[in-house]
């Protein structure tokens, strides 16, 4: 039944008529396709042709004489490569985008964050008073794709963290020289007869992935900034809802800002709309899905379509003229989807072609004029639509919780600061903070161990922000809406109310975890909270993974200190040595851990312990969630109505 293969009933509906109409989507293929027993617990080698080992029963080491914990290891290392090169690849094409922009080689970009770009070249020791805005991009530019084929020292960003991170990571010997270098290394390390010590190799994949995360996503995340706008809230809507039943419907889908800030700007030409009117529609209708929907949605309030089990059900609503797409989570799928509808799916780039679709090659150097042509393909194809399944469901949310605009949040543009949070978490209003990311995956039900997470979470005082398919998740469910406050803890709901914000703050797209990075190194300079990232009570979760990605974001952020939980399954479960590594070995070397829980509720139990010990460590008081009383649940206009002589700072009951 569809309503078991998810929460949401908006895409319940657009499965059930896939299903009566014999169409294969991820979900009726997920039922279908088991996964390998095991290939998923790790045991499989596939690193030489004396093989594909498998470890499993009474063999227990390969051909070669390679262990579990060998083998394990290995194949872990070489998903935290795979995942860090995706997001890494990102940085670099955004510096290689923003040298060209500083060169007058894309004349349709421009440096809109001008402030960001000069902060940036402080942080690299350029002089930047004085000079040229295009002079400081060019050598910003340059200095970070430095770091990409760097050979000694250390990625730029290493500075970031806080001293004390940095210092232990120097000691370990795994502060990330150049990005390039360490995956590279990581393929060496793991080829047949190579690095053979599990503990070895695991240590590299913390390297590997510290240059993702204080590297190369950070590097996408501040260029983006730089290029774009560094995001403050918007207000906007999310699920297939969006979609309109008159307009020229557009759905953007994939990862790099690059391709999907043009597809806006062009979408809003007179020209386009002038056009799509010609040919009988009322407008042009823009929509995304996974994070290019993140990316213009924290910049422009553009709608989100869905996450990424959304991106056949938007085509199966027979809605959408043209799919747009570029790199990252994009399924094959989708091209012999289109065929049995009018959708046209357009590929982008050069690292993504897929047998069946359009393929438009951007280029940075014309992407106006290419953006263009997309959209008039698009709206060549109204006329051809036929019968469509909009279903009705949306949500209102805000997003856009760029880690300058949390600063400013609490303080304005003179006093800003991150001493109002580090307060809350103090005085125990704020129990901790959680990071909630991540994909979907279509073997779990839709969306339902990532709600039953954050609504846990926030009803028990502890922040989340969240970023990626995770957020819009989130927002499918008025989850990132002010409006949510009764499923809000009254400590918490009080101190949201008072800034002004959801319990869920929006933070962006995948690559944009790096946001988190900055701001619970803003949390450790703030002080009171500890000396270190691993002191803060705070975790990260990502209840539903299912790519690479995925698993290097997790381990960048286990290497920067924190203990971080996956849903659904465990790749690592073959090897009990690895596990121990992990949860044992990592806490005592990098002060964090790594763990895959499938039940989602116990995920948040055991993401409140380390939240509570982590309190309990920096002797802060214990959480009490009735602490502060009424605070939080009785409105405002109660306690004006008290006599001014009754009313207590304190509560919002008058004073006995």
């Amino acid at each position: 039944m569809a309503e078991e293969r998810t929460k949401d009933t908006a895409a319940a509906q657009i499965l059930k008529r896939a299903r009566e109409s014999g169409i294969s989507t991820a979900f009726s293929r997920a039922e279908q396709t088991r996964p390998c027993p095991i290939g998923s617990t790790g045991v499989c080698c596939r690193m030489c042709a004396m093989g594909p080992c498998r470890l499993v029963g009474k063999t227990t080491v390969g051909v070669c004489g390679a262990t579990l914990g060998t083998v394990v290891a290995r194949n872990f290392a070489r998903m935290v490569a795979a995942g860090a090169s995706a997001h890494s690849d990102h940085g670099r094409d955004m510096a290689l985008t923003l040298l060209a922009v500083a060169r007058g080689e894309a004349e349709a970009y421009s440096v809109r964050d001008e402030t960001k770009l000069r902060a940036v070249a402080a942080d690299l020791g350029i002089k930047h008073q004085g000079r040229e805005t295009k002079d400081v991009a060019a050598e910003v530019a340059q200095t970070l794709l430095a770091d990409f084929g760097r050979q000694s020292g250390e990625i730029n960003y290493v500075e970031r963290a806080p001293e004390t991170r940095q210092r232990l990571w120097r000691d370990l010997g795994i502060a990330p020289r150049g990005i390039d270098r360490e995956v590279v290394e990581a393929l060496h390390r793991t080829h047949t007869g190579v690095d053979q010590d599990a503990s070895s190799i695991l240590r590299h994949s913390l390297r590997v992935a510290l240059g993702d995360g204080w590297g190369g996503s950070m590097i996408g995340t501040d260029i983006s900034d730089i290029l774009f706008g560094t995001p403050g809230p918007v207000t906007s809507a999310a699920n297939l809802g969006v979609l309109s039943d008159d307009e020229v419907n557009i759905v953007i889908h994939g990862h790099e800002p690059t391709l999907s800030e043009m597809v806006v700007v062009a979408a809003q030409d007179p020209e386009m709309v002038a056009y799509a009117k010609e040919k009988g529609a009322a407008g042009i209708n823009l929509s995304g899905i996974c994070c290019s929907a993140n990316e213009v949605l924290m910049r422009h309030g553009v709608a989100s379509a869905g996450n990424f089990l959304h991106q056949e059900l938007a085509v199966l609503t027979g809605a959408v003229e043209l799919m747009v797409v570029d790199v990252q989570c994009i399924m094959e799928g989708l091209a012999t989807l289109a065929d049995s509808f009018h959708t046209t799916l357009v590929t982008t780039s050069t690292k993504a072609h897929i047998r069946g679709a359009t393929h438009v090659q951007f280029d940075e150097h014309r992407a106006y004029e290419i953006a263009k042509d997309i959209v008039r393909m698009a709206i060549d194809n109204f006329p051809n639509r036929g019968e469509v399944h909009i279903p009705r469901e949306k949500e209102g949310l805000v997003a856009g919780f760029s880690h300058e605009y949390l600063n400013y949040m609490q303080g304005g543009t003179f006093r800003g600061s991150f001493r109002p949070l580090n307060d809350a978490i103090v005085q125990g209003r704020i129990r901790g903070v959680a990071g909630v990311v991540g994909c979907n995956n279509a073997c779990v039900p839709q969306d339902v161990a990532i709600t039953g997470v954050i609504e846990e979470l926030i009803a028990k005082d502890v922040l989340v922000v969240a970023t990626g398919c995770a957020a819009i998740a989130g927002a499918k469910y008025g989850l990132l809406s002010p409006e949510v406050w009764d499923k809000v803890g009254p400590n918490l709901r009080e101190v949201c109310e008072a800034i002004g914000v959801p319990p869920v703050l929006h933070m962006g797209s995948c690559v944009d975890n790096s946001r988190i990075l900055t701001v619970l190194t803003q949390m450790v300079s703030e002080g009171g909270l500890g000396e270190d990232i691993s002191d803060l009570p705070v975790a990260g979760i990502c209840p539903e993974w299912m790519s690479e990605k995925a698993i290097a974001i997790g381990t960048y952020f286990v290497a920067s200190g924190l203990y971080v939980v996956f849903g659904v399954r465990s790749p690592v479960s073959g090897s009990d040595e690895v596990v121990d590594i992990m949860m044992r070995e990592w806490p005592q070397e990098v002060g964090g851990a790594l763990e895959f829980e499938p039940d989602y509720e116990k995920i948040v139990e055991k993401v409140l312990a380390q939240i509570d010990a982590k309190r309990e460590a920096l002797g802060l008081e214990e959480y009490r969630p009735d602490r502060y009383g009424a605070s939080g649940d009785q409105p405002m206009e109660e306690w004006l109505a008290i006599p001014a002589g009754q009313r207590s700072p304190y509560s919002r009951k008058p004073v006995s």
